[in-house]
């Protein structure tokens, strides 16, 4: 079994092919995360980090268009959808509500893995661009640059991480546990407090007025696209 950090979140409504997919991906070395509904689907998506969603479209109650268009609005997360549909229409407008994949059922573990590898690395590709936009804020990758308006902002390497981590996953709320997963990294040993000490460093420097990076109480922080005073 290969050591894996990345973080699956399997939304599939038949619990047999649940639990083969389960087992298969966590031999594999990948964790998995479990959801039998669409709007059960959606909330652990708001709920916790993911690398990649595997999104069964038959699904009770909020049907998986709907979920798929959803996570979209808010997470840039590779998502690959499994299908029974074998139409070609249905396939281009499930590309254009955001689907980065998908694979009509029944399938091959082999070409699922090959196909999260490929997801998972073009979203490396995306992460490694050279500018990101949020509000006023632009981020050259390249060159570590930050600028709020035409003004450059001096920041630490660690706070440059964080706001580019905020910034990939605005609009969803990230706890204090997955920013120090990400960002500090997974061997990191301190409290989770840090983070909070380094997101009110970059709140003096960018975002001085509370309108960019929230605090959602009990849960993390996030970036909105619209805000409300805290």
């Amino acid at each position: 079994m290969e050591d894996r950090m990345e973080r699956i979140l399997l939304i599939e409504d038949d619990k047999r092919i649940c639990r083969i997919l389960q087992l298969e991906l966590q031999h594999h070395g990948y964790r998995v995360d479990l959801a039998y509904t669409g709007s059960e689907g959606l909330a652990k998506s708001r709920e916790n980090f993911y690398n990649l969603i595997l999104l069964d479209l038959m699904l009770p109650g909020m049907n998986g268009e709907d979920v798929c268009k959803s996570i979209r609005e808010e997470s840039e997360v590779p998502i690959i959808v499994t299908t029974a549909k074998d139409k070609i229409l249905s396939k281009v407008n499930l590309l254009d509500l955001g689907a980065d994949d998908y694979l009509t059922k029944p399938f091959e573990m082999e070409e699922l893995y090959a196909r999260m590898r490929v997801a998972l690395r073009n979203k490396k590709d995306y992460k490694n661009k050279e500018y990101r936009v949020c509000g006023d804020i632009r981020i050259n990758t390249l060159t570590n640059q930050v600028f709020k308006g035409d003004r450059e902002v001096e920041l630490t390497k660690r706070e440059f991480d964080l706001l580019e981590y905020l910034v990939v996953n605005r609009e969803v709320v990230l706890s204090r546990e997955q920013i120090l997963n990400e960002v500090w990294g997974y061997d990191y040993d301190g409290v989770e407090k840090v983070v909070d000490v380094y997101i009110k460093s970059l709140r003096e420097k960018v975002d001085s007025n509370r309108e960019l990076i929230q605090a959602v109480r009990g849960r993390g922080y996030v970036i909105r696209k619209k805000t409300e005073t805290l």
